[in-house]
This record gives structure tokens, C-alpha cells and sequence, in this order.
């Protein structure tokens, strides 16, 4: 059986194993990034000049792109592409619930099927192709895509209606956020008060203080001070900043998501590139 073309758009830390691991799975790539296409697309791959030129090549189009502004814009370069051959969007950003509304809603009147399903499991499960992808559709949409995100990750139906799997991911990056200020706040008092830093992990990691801050981060980043996760405080301060504009729309509960959006503000303010581990010599030095 002969697999879809899988058009790609924006290759980048994620996009680019991402993509990698679509076409080690037998589908042909057509790939393009604004910021240079051909060193980045697997090998094998189409190399597409823009975005509407992956639409005349591709079944499928899977995009990963910086924002939801940016996801609006290449959707609308996809809708008004002449002779089109892609049915299908499936955008892996996390571009926000709104966003992704907006998206759906201008495919479904040009005849086009988008689907949100934002991936959580940073660079590391990018390349392992162990994300879990968050998707939004119909079940029968879902089985159809399945084998396509089955390459990438664990693909999991969240709910049927556009911008429900951006929820399920900002939610998740608010709790992520919140596990790493807190367990900063925490390891930092324990360093403070004399005990040992790979101490006061092993003890968490077998403890109800566990998470994955302790499990992940601490370990891989922090302990040994390489402070490479590969996600900047300016991507999830993003992130978060979607969590909370979709929860004052939803008109839920906010108190502590206001503490812990604005706390991390301070530390994207100090250094928006600064990848997000670097928060716990921050919070030592008692700058949050």
C-alpha cells in the first residue's frame, strides 16, 4: 500500500526529528522551513519552496511552527494555494485553543479537514519518537491519522472539538512550570539549610515530592549543570501566557496561576533565551 506524502512545515529543534522519524517510517516529506528547507529536511526528502507549494505535493500537512499568529498565516497560504492536493492539516504547535479555533473553523469553509495535536515530550522524546500527542477530532479522524502519529509518538483523542488538545497541552505546560519553580523554591531552602543537592533528588524521587522535576530535569540538567532540556523560558512563558488566556475564556479558578505566570515572567524577562533549567540557579540566587 502505497503511504500519503507527508508535507512538513517548520523544521526546526522539534520539526526536524520529527520529520526524521515520519520519513524513516516509509512516508515521503515534502518539507519546508522560512528559515532554510534543504539542510533541514530528512534525507530523501522534497525540498518545497513555501507553503503552498507543499500543499500541491502533499496529501497531508503537519505543521510545527513557532505560534498560533504563525499558524493562522501558513493555514491561510494553504487555503488560498491553487490546483491543492492536501486534504488534511495536522498542526503539532502549541499555538493556542483560540488559534486553533480559528484555524478549523477557515479549513472547514475551504473544504479542509485541521486538526489540533500539540506533542509534549520535549527534544529528547522528538528523537526517541516518544511524545504524546494530544489530538482533537473526531474518532473517526483519529483512527485514519493514527498510523501517521503512531511514527512520532502515543498519539491520545482527547476530545472531539477544535482547540481541545491545545487545552490539554497548556495545561500540562502550566503544571510543568509550576513543578519547576516549586521544586526550585524547595531544593533551594534544602542547599540553604545544608543538605546535599543529589541528596535531596534521590530522596524526592522516592517520596510524595516527586515529579518531573525531580525525575528529569534535576538529574539530566541541573545536577550536572548543562542546562540542556532544549526549551527556552521564552517558549514556555508563551505557553503559559495560552493557559492563562484560555482559562480567564473558560472563567475557571486562577489564584495560583497567576503566582506562578507572573514568577515566571521575571525569570523570561532576565533571559528569554536562557534554556528553562537555568530557572533553579536563578531561584538560588533568590532573583524570583
Amino acid at each position: 500500500m502505497t503511504k500519503e506524502n507527508i508535507g512538513f512545515i517548520g523544521i526546526g529543534n522539534m520539526g526536524g526529528p520529527v520529520s526524521k522519524n515520519l520519513a524513516a517510517a516509509g512516508y515521503h516529506i515534502v518539507g519546508y522551513d522560512i528559515a532554510g528547507t534543504a539542510e533541514r529536511v530528512p534525507e530523501g526528502a522534497t525540498v518545497g519552496r513555501n507553503a503552498g507549494d507543499v500543499a500541491t505535493r502533499s496529501d497531508i500537512i503537519m505543521m510545527s511552527l513557532p505560534d498560533g499568529n504563525v499558524v493562522q498565516e501558513v493555514t491561510e497560504e494553504i487555503i488560498a494555494t491553487n490546483d491543492r492536493r492536501t486534504t488534511t492539516i495536522v498542526d503539532i504547535s502549541t499555538s493556542g485553543v483560540a488559534a486553533a479555533r480559528a484555524a478549523s473553523a477557515r479549513c472547514h469553509d475551504s473544504e479542509m479537514e485541521f486538526y489540533d495535536a500539540p506533542v509534549s515530550g520535549g527534544v529528547p522524546g522528538a528523537v526517541a519518537g516518544t511524545i504524546s500527542i494530544m489530538f482533537a477530532g473526531s474518532e473517526e479522524a483519529f483512527k485514519r491519522l493514527k498510523p501517521v502519529l503512531e511514527t512520532i509518538g502515543k498519539p491520545f483523542l482527547v476530545g472531539s472539538e477544535p482547540g481541545q488538545g491545545q487545552a490539554m497541552k497548556v495545561l500540562n505546560n502550566f503544571l510543568s512550570a509550576t513543578s519547576m519553580i516549586a521544586t526550585s523554591e524547595a531544593i533551594a531552602f534544602g542547599e540553604a539549610v545544608g543538605l546535599d543537592l543529589q541528596l535531596i533528588v534521590d530522596v524526592l524521587n522516592v517520596s510524595s515530592g516527586r515529579n518531573d522535576a525531580t525525575v528529569t530535569k534535576f538529574p539530566t540538567s541541573i545536577i550536572p549543570k548543562t542546562y540542556d532540556r532544549g526549551f527556552t523560558a521564552k517558549l514556555l512563558q508563551k505557553d503559559i501566557d495560552l493557559y492563562r488566556a484560555a482559562q480567564d475564556d473558560a472563567g475557571t479558578q486562577n489564584r495560583v496561576s497567576k503566582e506562578i505566570v507572573e514568577g515566571f515572567r521575571e525569570f523570561y524577562n532576565a533571559d528569554p533565551d536562557a534554556d528553562i533549567t537555568r530557572i533553579y540557579p536563578f531561584v538560588k540566587d533568590g532573583k524570583l
